[in-house]
């Protein structure tokens, strides 16, 4: 039977209610103070509970805190990570709403006009939830459940374990991170610093997901200039950039968007476009989960821009083009001791594992490539990065069970 962890609920919803938005346009650490003053809060709280070594890294703005083991001897260090950002929609205001005993099959109204709802109908993941306690938005912002699930989960458990000091456990290290909405929050990660000899990432949806494989990404931003005069008398002068973005759109597979792929299938997928006769830009994001793959999705963006430059003139294209993160199972296939120590926990918790290639990446992806192993594990939520995002009071109950029975497995693992 899964504990009760009373401050669970009130800590979520005072995280949530705090906006920690990230922002891409910005070329600070993080990239908005609001996360700096989140962190802050969260390491004052982290000390207040009993943690030790609580710092946040000049660098990476990564908070850190450690759990000093109780055992009289050496057993591997565990890291538990999560990520205090949140996704580019509307995180000002946010007023969760508590919908208790929620019956599996009514739709839940968000706003009081009843103009967002959850429906099962359309999104049928509600049915998995009957007789559950399920946290929603009002409607005009996302919860904020991706990462601050994950962050309440593992401040939860370290709370639990402080408390309960006849609990035996090795040491962990915990780290909280800025930015991976954005996907920079990991780049300047410190993996000597941190002191981990494995770790995870809670950062997952919902329960039962353990992800070792993820996409393999790159970003790719396009900036078309054309040359806009006057209509009338624009015959072989004019070059409409908007026009030009509408060829580079057409020209890329029409079925290879996130709309029409799933399982192992990548995409490439138009974020942002915008223009007028004079310039445009495209934003985009390539995902593929094997590299050759994504190295294919980069050279056709690569042949394209150049067929249009020579249709229109040299330099009317521009690329700018970046590999964001890779396939973290090229790292995780030679330490999936740390995966079978997860599956244990799962199961001895009487949770199927649930471990689908996840069509997205985490901060894991970046940090086992610095060498440190760290799969994801699921932190609760559905739906994430907008209005119709939840969570269940009892998914994030069952992922600090699954934090808590991952150290108490560890601290079997003597070295």
């Amino acid at each position: 039977m899964a504990i009760k962890y009373e401050k669970l609920v009130p800590r979520f919803l005072g995280y949530v209610k705090q906006n920690t938005r990230s922002d891409e346009n910005s070329d600070t650490i993080p990239s908005t103070k609001r996360q700096t003053v989140f962190l802050n809060k969260l390491a004052d709280e982290l000390k207040g509970i009993g943690l030790s070594d609580v710092k946040i890294n000049p660098v990476n703005s990564y908070l850190t805190a450690e759990l000093p083991s109780n055992l009289n001897y050496d057993v591997p260090v565990l890291g538990l990570i999560s990520h205090v950002d949140t996704a580019d929609f509307n995180s000002e205001d946010i007023k969760p709403k508590i919908v208790e005993n929620y019956d599996g099959k009514s739709v839940i109204k968000l706003d009081e006009e009843g103009k967002y709802t959850l429906d099962p109908k359309v999104f049928p993941s509600l049915k998995n939830y009957g007789g559950q306690t399920l946290i929603t938005t009002s409607g005009d912002t996302l919860l904020g459940s991706d990462d601050k699930s994950g962050v309440t989960e593992i401040i939860t458990a370290m709370e639990y374990l402080i408390n309960h000091p006849e609990t035996k456990h090795g040491k962990v290290k915990i780290g909280l991170g800025p930015d991976e909405e954005i996907g920079t929050g990991s780049l300047k990660f410190d993996v000597d610093d941190f002191g981990a000899d494995f770790a995870y990432t809670v950062d997952g949806g919902p329960v039962g997901q353990l992800e070792y494989e993820t996409f393999s990404a790159a970003s790719l931003k396009v900036y078309i200039t054309g040359k806009d005069v006057h209509p009338g008398s624009a015959k072989d002068i004019m070059i409409n950039a908007v026009n030009i973005a509408t060829e580079f759109q057409t020209a890329l597979p029409d079925d290879e968007v996130p709309e029409k792929t799933d399982g192992r299938q990548g995409f490439n997928h138009l974020l942002e476009i915008k223009g007028t006769v004079d310039s445009a830009y495209m934003d985009y994001i390539l995902r593929d989960f094997d590299r050759d793959g994504l190295e294919a999705r980069k050279n056709l963006a690569t042949k394209i821009a150049k067929s249009l430059n020579d249709k229109y003139g040299e330099g009317v294209v521009r690329l700018d083009m970046h590999d964001e993160y890779y396939n973290m199972i090229d790292v995780i296939k030679d330490h999936m001791d740390v995966v079978k120590v997860a599956e244990k926990a799962l199961n001895n918790l009487g949770i199927t594992p649930d471990e689908e290639p996840v069509r997205g990446g985490t901060d894991g992806s970046t940090i086992s490539f610095m060498g440190l192993p760290t799969p994801n594990l699921f932190a609760g939520g559905e739906n994430m990065h907008g209005r119709f995002e939840y969570v269940a009071e009892e998914s994030m109950e069952k992922a600090v069970d699954v934090i808590l029975e991952i150290i108490k497995i560890n601290k079997d693992n003597k070295k």
